[in-house]
């Protein structure tokens, strides 16, 4: 079982590249140890700021150092810089269109027992609403290390949303096919097509194999590139089955299961099974019990499947 976090890829990218690239600066909101991105700080002091409690300042620091020919990294807990901060994102960052890349760490329902105010079961909705911000949840810490290294060969301002625990892999450091705001199709099948972002992806592709088991084969498509979303794999998934199905760790408004819906809808009519949390405070419990709860699981995915088809 894999114990290294999404956020511990991204502070070992931007650790390794940093070495040569002293544009590099990462920033934090008291957030150091949790975005573990403490071995940052204490490695290149200099490129790091800390601006403490204060996400809307977080913020627009970043867009200014940005501006000044750096490349900021912003690390906060997701539901608070999806919120508190949004107005910045929205004029410093995305309508300036400025080098930012923003991270919300511990996003969906990580913080479990802390309650729907550590939550961040909307920011997928409300960044996407953004002209000019793009939105990514990436499944495992291949691809998020695979991602970073690509944000940094761009300009473009861009939220990044992972959770706060390991999660098991889905690629190998040998197997891991990225292209950039293309989605990866990680099975192909007939009879249903699963689409699924985030944490949300490796249920996803234990569900096909379950469904595979009793004789119905889906297709698994990992849609780490939320914004931009990658029309044309959703086109080619649907188009080969009989039913859609997505899969995400959000409200069932505005997330991945509405903008799939939109595309299918247009393209080419099917029916499609938006599996999210409620719209409505979140059971108390782990991440583990939550998931289960909702049937946002492997089991869960594959029951939904069958009972459609």
């Amino acid at each position: 079982m894999n114990k290294i976090p999404n956020r511990q890829a991204i502070c070992e990218v931007l650790m390794e590249k940093a070495k040569e690239d002293k544009d590099i600066v990462v920033l934090c909101s008291d957030s150091r140890g949790s975005a573990s991105l403490a071995p940052f700080a204490n490695e290149y002091p200099k490129q790091f700021v800390e601006v403490g409690i204060a996400e809307q300042n977080l913020v627009s620091i970043a867009a200014g150092l940005a501006k000044c020919g750096k490349k900021p990294f912003a690390a906060s807990p997701a539901c608070f810089l999806s919120t508190r901060s949004y107005e910045q994102a929205k004029v410093d960052c995305a309508y300036s269109n400025t080098n930012v890349t923003l991270i919300g760490i511990s996003g969906g329902i990580s913080y479990g027992a802390l309650g729907m105010s550590h939550h961040s079961a909307q920011d997928i909705a409300a960044m996407s609403a953004i002209p000019n911000m793009r939105v990514y949840l990436p499944s495992d810490r291949f691809q998020t290390a695979k991602l970073i290294e690509a944000l940094l060969k761009d300009e473009k301002p861009a939220y990044i949303r992972v959770g706060r625990n390991p999660v098991e892999d889905v690629y190998t450091e040998e197997n891991c096919p990225f292209e950039m705001d293309k989605a990866t199709v990680i099975t192909e099948g007939t009879d249903a097509a699963i689409i699924a972002c985030g944490e949300m992806v490796n249920p996803a592709v234990k569900a096909a194999e379950l469904l595979k088991e009793q004789g119905i084969s889906a297709t698994v498509v990992d849609m780490y590139c939320v914004k931009p979303l990658d029309k044309e794999a959703i086109r080619k998934a649907a188009e080969n089955a009989r039913l859609v199905i997505t899969v995400e760790e959000h409200a069932p408004f505005g997330g991945l299961g509405s903008m799939v819906s939109q595309v299918v809808a247009s393209e080419c009519p099917k029916k499609v099974i938006n599996l999210a949390l409620p719209d409505a405070p979140v059971i108390t419990g782990t991440s583990k019990e939550v998931f289960e709860h909702y049937g946002l699981t492997g089991e869960g995915i594959a029951k939904t499947v069958k009972e459609n088809l």
